[in-house]
């Protein structure tokens, strides 16, 4: 009787993941897009009217990784009321995993042919590879460390923050300081990581070559599976128990600390949560741009991540993805058409979201239905 009672139980969670109108556009459309793309860059003429040149499909599949990026703050911000403004971080740590994995894989085809160290410690002078480094030559190793560094991270950042009841404003002033702090200790030659440049140059992965054009329908691909793995994973964890007590946190925390419940673990867990697929979209991010350098690690990107989430629809996963790629959308067109505008671009779909549509572009839908 129990197994079958758990049964139903398991087959309404399977079931109700679908029910909202707004998963299932978000979920068809994706799927519709993982399809197409890489169809119409490889099999139509690049003369033909449906033909996508492959530097659209890089373009779209870079969207698709900030559209992950921003459903993983949108975890922690819009279902947790954690506002992080240090979000970057995650992304940046898991890109250098990867990158790191790259660097290692061009060995002795890069510009000074040392086949253990890249190319910016041969620059430097550098004798032996650092005991970081060790390891990131396999392929397993490094997609293990794409999600344990980000992770790691927030365990050790969320554990001291919650257990000290660090909220609010000054929670979101804490982690904008660690990815400052962040950024600059990966400027540094010193720390092993390219310093101010990076880490670029990258040639293949899996013995597989980055530039191919179907390379780049593959890397598509993998970043709409994960962004579909990403969501439903979330929304799955957002209907069990675990995701009514983390609401349950976000609006009335010191009423379910009275209850008993232990609310700094619940924080905790989404936060690691939220900072591997975070540290995932970096991984796939790093070999669609080519480079990784500490820029990705400023303030100013993680605010950035914010203003996508607030634009599309806290609180609603799909709205935040939505709003990702609307915003860089919107910001691949002013940079190159008029690039002096964006940032007051940028600054007003905030203030007019934040006046207007508090619950994002999603928001609009949902007014009409109520």
């Amino acid at each position: 009787m129990r197994i079958a009672k758990k049964n139903i139980q398991d087959s309404f969670s399977v079931t109700s993941l679908f029910n909202d109108l707004g998963s299932r556009w978000f979920l068809g459309c994706l799927i519709t897009i993982a399809v197409l793309v890489p169809l119409m860059n490889a099999y139509f003429q690049p003369q033909s009217a449906f033909h996508l040149p492959t530097y659209i499909v890089t373009l779209l599949g870079k969207y698709l990784c900030f559209a992950l990026l921003a459903l993983s703050l949108d975890l922690v911000w819009g279902f947790c009321g954690i506002l992080s403004l240090g979000h970057g971080a995650f992304f940046a740590l898991g890109g250098y995993a990867f990158g790191m994995h790259l660097m290692r894989e061009i060995g002795e085809r890069g510009v000074y042919g040392n086949p253990i160290l890249p190319d910016f410690m041969v620059f430097l002078n550098w004798d032996k590879l650092p005991w970081y480094w060790w390891g990131f030559d396999s392929f397993i190793f490094t997609a293990f460390m794409v999600l344990l560094v980000p992770g790691l991270l927030a365990l050790i950042f969320g554990w001291f923050a919650f257990r000290s009841r660090v909220t609010g404003v000054y929670l979101s002033i804490i982690t904008q300081a660690l990815t400052y702090a962040l950024m600059l200790a990966f400027f540094l030659n010193e720390f092993g990581f390219g310093g101010n440049n990076g880490l670029t140059d990258f040639k293949d992965v899996l013995d597989i070559d980055l530039q191919a054009d179907s390379t780049r329908r593959g890397l598509f691909l993998l970043s709409s599976l994960a962004l579909a793995g990403g969501y439903i994973l979330c929304r799955w964890l957002l209907q069990t128990q675990y995701g009514k007590v983390l609401i349950s946190v976000r609006d009335a925390e010191s009423r379910s600390r009275f209850l008993g419940y232990r609310t700094e673990n619940y924080k905790l867990f989404a936060f690691v949560v939220a900072a591997m697929l975070a540290g995932l979209a970096g991984a796939l991010y790093v070999p669609q741009v080519g480079i990784i350098n500490p820029g990705e690690f400023s303030p100013l990107n993680s605010i950035e991540i914010v203003v996508w989430v607030a634009v599309g629809g806290r609180g609603t996963l799909y709205g935040a993805a939505l709003g990702a790629i609307v915003v860089n959308l919107a910001k691949t067109w002013f940079t190159g058409a008029l690039p002096e505008l964006w940032l007051f671009v940028l600054g007003g779909m905030f203030i007019i979201v934040t006046v207007l549509l508090p619950k994002g572009i999603v928001g609009i839908r949902l007014r009409k239905r109520s």
